[in-house]
């Protein structure tokens, strides 16, 4: 049986857009290693209810376990800690259907 895939999410506000590109850089490579598949990154967006935050992230993985296993990992580990200090937002991982 094949499990769901895992769907990372996150709601970015930047308050450094030079710092974060060191974070996107890091990151990027953690998500490749890691398996990901990035579905949306930036880009325009419509805020249709709620607040919203300028950066939206859709990050495709094989699983929920690889979705965690990519978050956890030493590789993004290193990257979140450049960007908690330039960003605040809103990250979950999602089970697909």
């Amino acid at each position: 049986m094949r499990m769901p895939k895992g769907y990372y999410i996150g709601r970015v506000s930047v308050h450094d857009a030079e710092a974060y590109k060191a974070y996107a850089a890091k990151a990027t490579a953690a998500i490749a290693q890691y398996g990901g598949r990035v579905l949306a990154r930036g880009g325009a967006f419509e805020i249709l209810e709620g607040e919203a935050r300028a950066r939206n992230v859709v990050i495709e993985f094989e699983s929920v376990e690889a979705a965690r296993r990519f978050y956890f990992s030493p590789e993004y580990t290193e990257a979140r800690r450049l960007r908690m200090p330039i960003s605040v937002g809103d990250f979950v991982i999602v089970e697909g259907v």
